[in-house]
C-alpha cells in the first residue's frame, strides 16, 4: 500500500512555528530522548491516596468566588489576575482538541475552549484581549512535571489527560469535563476488528499516557513503541515504523482525518478515559474555582456548543456532559 508522508510531518513542523501576539504559544523543551522508543513495563498504578473515587474533585464552597467576582486575597486566582494572564499547558498537534490552525497560527480546539472559559472567569476582557491566555505547548510526558516542578511553568493543563488514582498522588484534577475511550487506528486495508488480532504488530502509544498500559493489558502480544506526541505516533505510522496507533478516540479521530490511508476500529473501545484539567496540589482553591466554571459551561450550553464545533463531526451528537463528582479533601502539602 503506497503511503503519503507530508501531513503529519507538516503538522509536526508547525509545533515550533512562530505565531502572532505578545503571548504567542511557546513550547517547553522536551527531555532528550531517542525516538521511537520501545516501551518498558510500567510501574503498577498507585491506589487513590485517600481512598476516594478517582473522579471525585474538590467541591466548591462558600469561599469559592463566582466567575468575574473579586478574587480572594492570597488565592491563586488573585495571583493569576495580578500577573495579567493565565498560563496553560496544552497540545498543539491533537486535531480538534488542541492543534495549531495552519492559516492563523493559533492553537484551537475543545481543550482550548476549556482554558479560555477559565480565563474569561478571571478577566472581564478575556474575550477581546488574547493576551489574557498564554499557551505553552507540552508533550504527554510533560503534563504532570509541568505542574509539580519547584517553579511551575504552567497554572493548568488541558491536554486530554485522564483522571486516575495514580496521578492524584502528584497533581489535582478538576471535575470530569469529557469521557473518552481507547481505540486503535490501523491501515485502511487492514481487516482487523480488534487489537487482539494484532499479535506481533508494532503499535504506537504516546509516552506517559494511560494508553500504553491499557494497550499492554488488552493484548500483551503487540510490540508497543512510544513517541512524545500524538503527531509523533502518526509520523511513525506514516513512515511504516508503526503498524497502528492506540489512544483516545478523540485523538485518533483527528489522526484519521489527516491520513486517508488510516481508519479507526470503531467497533472496539476498551477503556474509559475521563478527562480532567490538571492543577497543582498546592492550589485546591483554584480547583474549586475551575469546577464552578466547568459546571457553568455545562449548564449554559457552552460545553455543547464547543463539542458541536470540534467533536460532533468525528464522534457524533453530543453526549450528556459528565456529572461532577465531589468529596475529595485536599491533603496538606
Amino acid at each position: 500500500m503506497k503511503k503519503l508522508i507530508p501531513l503529519a510531518v507538516a503538522t509536526a513542523l508547525l509545533l515550533t512555528a512562530c505565531s502572532s501576539g505578545n503571548y504567542a504559544a511557546t513550547q517547553i523543551p522536551a527531555e532528550p530522548q531517542a525516538a521511537p522508543t520501545t516501551s518498558t513495563t510500567p510501574a503498577p498504578p498507585r491506589p487513590c491516596p485517600d481512598g476516594v473515587d478517582a473522579l471525585a474533585s474538590y467541591a466548591p464552597d462558600a469561599s469559592t468566588p463566582a466567575p468575574l467576582g473579586e478574587m480572594p486575597a492570597g488565592s491563586f486566582m488573585a495571583d493569576i489576575k495580578a500577573r495579567g494572564r493565565l498560563i496553560a499547558g496544552v497540545s498543539a498537534d491533537s486535531l480538534n482538541l488542541g492543534s495549531r490552525n495552519p492559516l492563523t497560527g493559533k492553537i484551537e480546539g475543545f481543550d482550548i475552549d476549556m482554558i479560555n472559559a477559565v480565563a474569561a472567569a478571571i478577566f472581564p476582557d478575556a474575550a477581546t484581549n488574547p493576551n489574557r491566555v498564554e499557551l505553552r505547548v507540552i508533550s504527554s510526558p510533560q503534563r504532570i512535571p509541568s505542574l509539580t516542578a519547584a517553579k511551575n511553568p504552567v497554572d493548568i493543563v488541558a491536554r486530554n489527560m485522564t483522571i486516575n488514582c495514580d496521578r492524584w498522588h502528584d497533581i489535582a484534577f478538576s471535575a470530569e469535563y469529557y469521557r473518552s475511550g481507547q481505540k486503535t487506528l490501523v491501515p485502511r486495508d487492514s481487516t482487523a476488528t480488534s487489537v487482539t488480532e494484532l499479535n506481533g504488530k508494532t503499535i504506537c502509544a504516546p509516552r506517559g499516557s494511560t494508553s500504553l498500559a491499557n494497550l499492554k493489558k488488552k493484548n500483551p502480544q503487540v510490540v508497543p513503541i512510544t513517541a512524545d506526541t500524538d503527531t509523533g505516533c502518526l509520523v511513525l505510522f506514516q513512515q511504516g515504523k508503526a503498524y497502528g496507533i492506540s489512544g483516545d478516540d478523540t485523538v485518533l479521530a483527528g489522526d484519521a482525518a489527516q491520513d486517508p490511508y488510516a481508519r479507526v476500529i470503531t467497533t472496539e473501545r476498551f477503556s474509559e478515559e475521563p478527562y480532567g484539567l490538571g492543577i497543582s496540589l498546592l492550589h485546591p482553591e483554584f480547583v474549586r474555582f475551575v469546577n464552578v466554571v466547568l459546571q457553568q459551561m455545562k449548564d449554559s450550553g457552552a460545553w455543547k456548543t464547543s463539542y458541536d464545533k470540534w467533536l460532533k463531526a468525528a464522534l457524533g451528537p453530543a453526549p450528556v456532559p459528565p456529572k461532577a463528582i465531589y468529596g475529595r479533601v485536599p491533603v496538606k502539602q
